[in-house]
């Protein structure tokens, strides 16, 4: 029995995007396509897939997964090791978080004092935290370790004056990609200012900035439903592929 992306996307809760995104970097492809170009799969795509969400689930890179799922047991122990390592870094961040967030109820309960650098610093890691558990991921097998830790180092180095800038220049640009977003008739003069307040904002956390790394990023937003979803739930359906169109056109 074959089943239609759309079916394959029902019964496995696994997004159509999702589904053609693992296709093109030959992670998950179908098993037939027709000539009019629609993707069917197989008894044998869905146990891949089947696979390929069980992996996710302990949060293994795609291409972990690919490699895992092409490779002898000795191959797959080295892949399953570097993870175990990784889990271990991972849990030694949410215990120095637990105790930032301790030492922020015990301040508020009057047990402790605490500096205005002390508190900012366990709102930041907070904020890390979150971003890790969503995006961690996709950024690191996009960009790599190093510039992630970059980027993190530089949120935690940043001062309670520039987090603020950071946050009035994310808002401006959300205002401004929404108001876009309605136009009927889109001016590429207001494109190329969301571009730019997007370049700004990055850059508070980017050591280096390309516009390279620019677009990359913005082919993210489509790629991902959930940057997708980000976007589009703040400035209105539509808008992330505003934003990475405009990004690739004039970054």
């Amino acid at each position: 029995m074959l089943y239609s992306i759309k079916q394959m996307a029902e019964m496995s809760g696994v997004s159509t995007r999702t589904l053609r995104y693992y296709d093109e970097i030959h992670l998950l492809e179908p098993a037939k396509i027709n000539e009019a170009g629609y993707r069917f799969y197989s008894t044998r795509e869905v146990d891949r897939l089947q696979q390929i969400l069980f992996y996710r689930e302990l949060n293994f890179k795609l291409s972990d997964i690919q490699q895992i799922l092409s490779s002898e047991s000795q191959s797959i122990q080295s892949v399953l090791h570097s993870h175990y390592e990784a889990l271990i870094e991972k849990r030694n961040h949410i215990d120095s978080l637990i105790r930032a967030v301790e030492q922020t109820i015990a301040y508020h309960k009057g047990e402790i004092e605490m500096s205005n650098e002390e508190k900012f610093a366990a709102f930041k890691k907070k904020r890390i935290e979150e971003n890790e558990n969503k995006f961690g991921e996709e950024i690191r097998e996009k960009y790599g370790e190093e510039a992630v830790e970059e980027a993190n180092q530089s949120w935690m180095g940043m001062s309670e004056e520039s987090y603020k800038e950071m946050q009035e220049i994310e808002s401006e640009l959300i205002e401004r990609l929404k108001q876009f977003n309605q136009q009927k008739n889109q001016q590429k003069e207001d494109a190329k200012q969301i571009v730019m307040l997007h370049k700004k904002w990055l850059q508070y956390t980017w050591s280096t900035y390309s516009s390279e790394a620019h677009k990359g990023l913005a082919d993210m937003y489509i790629a991902d439903e959930r940057f997708t979803q980000y976007y589009d739930e703040k400035a209105g359906v539509g808008a992330a592929q505003l934003l990475r169109d405009s990004i690739l056109a004039y970054a």
